[in-house]
């Protein structure tokens, strides 16, 4: 058939649409906007939508050129508009699946999608969901509603689940070079899904099911998860022994076989880590089992921060200081060096534990001007000055930002806490390493 989707896809005619613009959805709408498809991006952010049809860029992983460029040709435009859905070939689903205040899932907005989606879905469509999930929302959440528009999957139209692993900040490896793994409700949906993937990405592993393309996500992120709790655990116990953590981990690190190495840190924080495991864990109580090492990773690495803030109350201790009253700056507020992503950061909850001590805390981040703090906004201070970092009774290494001189922080910094071994191997009264001898 001259029109049918597979041809359309082969001749690059068919029409991308990109449910949410986020971390994940936007790149990969440019990725498919680079290689010559036309793509209609959807989110309900109108703000957003206006950015993009202006060309201006607001991701780092995507070229500010780039954007600009593919729109100008008119390869790539944004809506708030669902009904455009009636002109896609193939709806990408990218939109948040966060937790709720009890650790459960929170479809909520996959919900909202599939009640638009349910109103446009037509023959010949393509349907990816690349928000991460439980096992079984493709089958059993999705499925259930686009059928009953009458239409029939795996002839009519084609649903996968295809997981996001986007890493933001990292050079290597980005949409194109990155396996994609997908598994369809048939075996004809995964052949569309392979067909459509591969004329972006180097790279498509297919999976017998979308079930296993659920839990393929959830394994990565919860072996990630379990194996920080641990160099998180082993941290803890190394200044107890008064042994250095970080010399141990890279002792261990030389071993050519069976180990993997992963450090500690202050805690998790994006949008995948500190939220994927749970996903699974929840399921698994549905099926009256109980996911023992992700709950136990879950509680070590969530009062990291804790435990820094205990690191925070005994260095000030040595200046006869105190956490109330003090004056405390935290450096990187972004969860991890080089973004400006603030999802789940762990300085967030440094933050919040040292204002609840009575600390008045400040931040320093380039990457991220400005946060919304209490109903306000709370600003990054200007720049670092030698007079400014005198004025702090502790400065609190968070992230480990590469635009930073640590050895200007070192040299006028009254006390530093260093969650991210920036100050490898000193031994100094004036700084504190998390994960090591603390008994100078």
């Amino acid at each position: 058939m001259k029109n049918s989707l597979e041809n359309k896809i082969q001749d690059k005619s068919a029409v991308i649409g990109v449910i949410g613009l986020g971390y994940v959805g936007l790149p990969l709408a440019v990725e498919f906007a680079n290689n010559g498809f036309k793509v209609i991006g959807i989110d309900i952010n109108e703000a957003r939508v206006n950015q993009i049809n202006n060309g201006e860029n607001y991701i780092g992983d995507v070229s500010d050129a780039n954007l600009a460029e593919i729109v100008q040709k008119g390869l790539f435009s944004a809506t708030t508009d669902f009904a455009k859905l009636k002109e896609i070939d193939a709806a990408l689903i990218c939109v948040p699946t966060p937790l709720n205040k009890l650790k459960d899932p929170d479809v909520s907005y996959i919900l909202s999608v599939l009640a638009e989606l349910s109103k446009y879905v037509h023959r010949d469509m393509f349907i990816s969901l690349e928000s991460t999930t439980y096992p079984g929302t493709t089958r059993e959440l999705i499925l259930p509603a686009l059928e009953k528009t009458g239409l029939k999957v795996g002839e009519d139209f084609y649903l996968c689940f295809s997981p996001e692993r986007v890493d933001p900040g990292n050079e290597k490896y980005q949409i194109k070079n990155t396996p994609k793994v997908i598994g369809g409700i048939t075996e004809q949906c995964t052949a569309i899904g392979v067909k459509l993937y591969q004329s972006i990405i180097e790279t498509i592993v297919p999976v017998k099911s979308p079930e296993s393309a659920e839990t393929v996500k959830l394994l990565e992120n919860t072996f990630r998860s379990i194996n920080i709790g641990l160099a998180n655990e082993i941290a803890i116990m190394c200044e107890k022994l008064g042994v250095d953590v970080w010399e141990v981990i890279d002792a261990a690190d030389t071993k050519p076989f069976g180990f993997m190495k992963f450090t500690p840190g202050p805690g998790l924080g994006g949008h995948c880590i500190p939220i994927d495991p749970h996903y699974l864990s929840w399921k698994m109580k549905t099926l009256n089992y109980r996911a023992r090492f992700i709950e136990l990773a879950g509680e070590i690495n969530t009062t990291m921060p804790d435990h820094v803030v205990t690191l925070i109350g005994s260095g000030l201790n040595r200046f006869q200081k105190s956490i109330r009253g003090s004056n405390i700056l935290i450096l990187g507020i972004a969860y991890k060096k080089d973004i400006d992503d603030v999802r789940e950061s762990p300085a967030l909850d440094i933050l919040t534990l040292l204002e609840q001590g009575g600390a008045q805390v400040d931040y320093y981040d380039e990457f991220v001007p400005k946060i919304q703090w209490n109903n306000s906004e709370k600003f990054s201070q200007d720049k670092l000055s030698g007079t400014m970092l005198k004025s702090y009774d502790a400065v609190v290494i968070v992230t480990d930002h590469s635009n930073v001189d640590y050895q200007y922080i070192k040299d006028n910094a009254q006390l530093i806490i260093d969650t991210r071994n920036v100050f490898k191997g000193v031994s100094d009264k004036h700084i504190i390493r998390l994960g090591a001898n603390q008994d100078l």
